[in-house]
Order: C-alpha cells, then structure tokens, then sequence
C-alpha cells in the first residue's frame, strides 16, 4: 500500500504542470507521478508545431483566436469553453516560459509567431519543429527539483479505485462514485502496487495504437479513457477522430513521421500524385483549410487515383530559412534522399489525436468526485469535433492549472478511506503465449483501419462491432486468469477505446469535423 496526497498518471505536459503547481501550491503535500514508460515518453514530447496564443495584440485579437477555433469545431465547440481557454493562453504561456521553456526569437528579440492550418494569425509560438520536446525538457528539470515530488517510470496504471473495490458492490453508470487511488503494475519487479491518494489526475494522452498508421508513440493505448470508463466515468466525443493529413510516407515506419502542419502555414503546396495542385477544389483557404477538410481531401484523392500518397511542395520556400525552423523534418527527409530543395515530400493521413475523451467541466473535474483530468484524455469542450491545430498542448495547461486553482478551496477536506483493498491476484495463471496478444492488438488496429477511419459507414461499423466483440471476450479471459503484463493491460485498453470509438459512430447521426460516413452525405 503507498499513499500520497496527489497521485499523476501521465506525464505529458497535462500531468507535470499539474504535479508542479500542485506542489508549490500544496508545500507539506506529497505528490506522485507514474509513467510506464521513460519520464518523457508521451505524446507531447512528439509535438512538433508549438503552441498557439494571442502574444501580438496589435494584429490578433482573443476574437480571432476564438473564432478560429469554433470555425473548425464545427459547431460542437463549447464556446464558453473557447473563451475561457483562449483568455487564459497568455498567462500559461508565460509560466512555460518562466520553468524555463526556449521558443524561438526572431533576429530583433521577438518571439517569432508561426501559423497552421485554420489560423487565421501568426499566433503558434514553437522551437524550431521540436516544440514538444522543449517542453517536456523544461518541465522535467522543475519537476527533477521538487522536493515533494517522487517520479515513478515504468509504473502502469491498470485502474482506478472506487467503492466497486472499497465498499465490494457493483457500481451504476449514474451512481456517485469517487475515485480513490489506482492499481499500478510496477513493470521492473512485476508486482502491482496499490496508490491510494486523496486526488488522482488523469493524464495519459491519446489512443493512436488503435490504428495501424499513427503520429502517435507506442505507448499511446487509450489507457486513461478505458480506466475511466471502467470506473463509470462520463465519455463522450470519441467519435471525433483527427487524422493528420501530411504524415511522411514511409512504408515501414511505425509510428508515422509527422510532417507539420506549420510546413503548410509556411507556404508548402499539396500535389497529388501526378504533380497537380488540388485543394482548391475542396476549401476556398487551400492548404491552410482545417486538418478534417485536408485529411479527407487527401483520402478521396487517394481514392480516385489508387495511388498511395499525394506530395507535399516545398521546393520554392527559402531553404535557409525552412532548415532554421524545421531541422529535424529536413534531416529526416535527406536521410530517405529527399531534398526539400528539389523533391517533393511524399505525405499520407495518419491518425493523429482523438477530440473526445473523458468528461471535464471547467475545472477539469470529471463526473467521479476527487478525480480530475487533463490533456487528450478528455472532452472540454475546447475542441468540438476538429481541434484546431495547436490548441492541445494549450488545453493541458490550461485545465491542469484550473484543477489546483479548484483545488485551493477544498483539498483540506478530503480525506483517504482506510479500508482501501490491496489488489488480489490469487489463482493466476503465468501467461506464457504473448502471440495471441500480439495477434489480437493487430487484429484492433487492422478493424480500426478498414472499418472507422477517415470515412466511415454504417456496414463498416457493423462489421467493427461484431470483431471488437469477439476479441472483447477472448481478451477478457485471458485477463481474468492470467499474470498481468503491460502488454495484456494496454490490448485490453486498445479494444475498449476502440469499441467506445465504433458505438458513439454508429449514434453520430450528422457528419461534423473528424467524423465523416458515406451514408449521412
């Protein structure tokens, strides 16, 4: 049994800057972060763009930004939401900046402003095409010198605590429940340790794993969303799926490369596979239209021609300055023998980030009393069903922060119960055929692929269902009377996000953003 007074699942930029304000804010409180993985294993690490604010307000305006992002929520936008989010950018900005995060400067001391697709402004504040990782950089380093802060890596959270396992009783999906610590697989000594904690935060990033080609890391398994769900936590929005429309394609590669969104917003062209210049026939903006219109022109240009990739142009942009700000996109593409200079950039859709998730109000307080969440994780509201690009990283600062300033007023009156059960492992069964996991968590992905992607329909569904059923059975078996592995622990989180993502399609009657089917058009 380990207790502690906040217990962080996930280490993005969502779960540090939750662990590091709540520390400052809480000094004689114990903080704990988990990670199954290296500390800055995550999708933030991967994010290459930056982060999007109204820093210059004598061109920009909160207005712009705000309508920016409604414009390409597509109408499922929480606009209080947006309001709040886009208000409160600056200031989390600069505590980014203030823990010791770079963005680049331009040649007088500016902070030099790019733009993305849907932007209507130069308001995406970067580090070079590393933004992500810049972050998780500085980050770490604070949280390295937190004294009440303890870092646990290779720590998998396998679920939630609630009085399903203290009162021993069958929860319903609309009874009060309360979140009181997880279950942790310790991955090294292989033993699963109980974390009881007064506040738990949810941070655990995406579910790209459940498709077969992704931007996503490979430890992005829809952990939080499944656990939540098991804990009869409120979901929604999971339908809403992003895909990325310029992933570079590279047969082979797993997970996908991702080629920017700001190469476009620096002025690179699409061409189909012949050479021809094509998004004018789907947006009036081009290339700069939002990542939904792009990723679906892109696939029905795949279609038509049969060809696997469409190109991206850059040959007439100044390479000086492209290789400035993007030097690990140049070297990535000169290492396969592509000149940006001369060669065009093969691209291909690949999903990306998924716009729904677990329940959050303002606060980022979900529908389970004392557990919180922030990040991909959840559905704010901020995203509707296309998130604007560069919003996320934003969406996590800005929910983590909202959480320790809710918890001010009541973290004093929580209490821990001390009747909280130690996990039970009796009548295992060492598993000793990882093929079939191996199997079944292709099986996920290859359904995912053919069958709920960028355009679905409703036969497509149908089929999804029925396999995602059976592999739901066979998985739960061998769940039930195996050893624990992360291995058995993430397909089991794969087939529940991917089951979620197939039901909320098959209840979504109207085509909005990153959801699309044949039959509503």
């Amino acid at each position: 049994m380990h207790t502690t007074d906040f217990l962080v699942i996930g280490s993005g930029i969502a779960g540090l800057s939750f662990a590091l304000k709540a520390a400052t804010e809480f000094k004689d409180a114990t903080v704990t972060i988990i990670t199954k993985n290296e500390k800055n294993e995550c999708n933030t690490k991967y994010a290459q763009g930056g982060i999007s604010t109204v820093w210059d307000k004598t061109v920009d305006s909160f207005e712009q930004h705000t309508q920016d992002t409604l414009i390409a929520g597509d109408g499922i936008c929480d606009e209080k939401v947006v309001k709040m989010v886009v208000k409160s950018a600056p200031d989390r900005l600069q505590e980014l900046i203030d823990w010791g995060t770079q963005f680049d400067k331009t040649s007088n001391g500016e902070y030099s402003l790019g733009r993305e697709g849907g932007h209507s402004q130069d308001r995406i504040l970067h580090h070079k095409d590393i933004t992500g990782a810049e972050i998780e950089r500085a980050l770490i380093e604070q949280v390295e010198n937190a004294e009440n802060i303890t870092f646990l890596t290779y720590h998998y959270a396998i679920d939630l605590i609630t009085e399903h396992q203290v009162k021993k009783k069958q929860i319903k999906r609309k009874e009060k429940v309360t979140c009181f610590g997880a279950y942790v697989l310790d991955e090294k000594k292989n033993i699963v340790k109980t974390f009881s904690a007064k506040v738990t935060m949810l941070a655990t990033g995406g579910n790209g794993q459940v498709y077969n080609t992704t931007t996503n890391p490979v430890v992005a398994t829809g952990d939080g969303i499944a656990m939540a769900y098991r804990a009869k936590a409120e979901i929604s929005d999971v339908e809403f799926i992003q895909f990325h429309p310029t992933a570079l394609y590279n047969p082979g590669e797993y997970p996908a490369f991702l080629i920017s969104e700001a190469v476009r917003g620096e002025g690179a062209i699409l061409r189909d596979y012949y050479g021809e210049r094509f998004m004018k026939k789907y947006d009036d903006r081009e290339e700069l239209a939002s990542r939904d219109i792009v990723a679906r022109a892109i696939d029905n240009e795949l279609k038509k021609s049969g060809t696997p990739n469409v190109y991206l142009d850059c040959t007439h942009l100044d390479y000086k300055a492209f290789k400035k700000h993007f030097p690990n996109i140049t070297e990535k593409c000169m290492s396969l023998g592509i000149d940006v200079r001369k060669d065009y950039i093969p691209v291909s859709p690949a999903q990306h980030y998924i716009c729904g998730g677990v329940n959050v109000n303002k606060k980022a307080k979900t529908s389970l009393k004392n557990l919180y969440a922030s990040g991909e994780v959840t559905r704010t509201g901020l995203h509707g069903a296309n998130r604007l690009a560069s919003n996320s990283l934003l969406e996590g600062l800005v929910f983590s922060h909202n959480a320790v300033e809710n918890l001010k007023k009541r973290f004093h009156k929580i209490t821990i119960p001390q009747n909280v059960p130690v996990w039970n492992d009796s009548g295992v069964v060492k598993n000793m055929e990882k093929i079939l996991i191996t199997h079944d968590r292709n099986e996920v992905k290859t359904i995912m692929s053919n069958y709920v992607g960028i355009v679905r329909s409703n036969e497509r569904l149908l089929r999804a269902e029925k396999r995602l059923k059976v592999l739901y059975e066979d998985n739960k078996r061998l769940y039930d009377h195996s050893e624990l592995s992360t291995d058995l622990c993430e397909l089991r989180n794969l087939i529940t996000t991917a089951y979620l993502i197939t039901q909320f399609s098959k209840n979504r009657k109207e085509n909005r953003g990153g959801f699309y089917s044949a039959d509503l058009v």
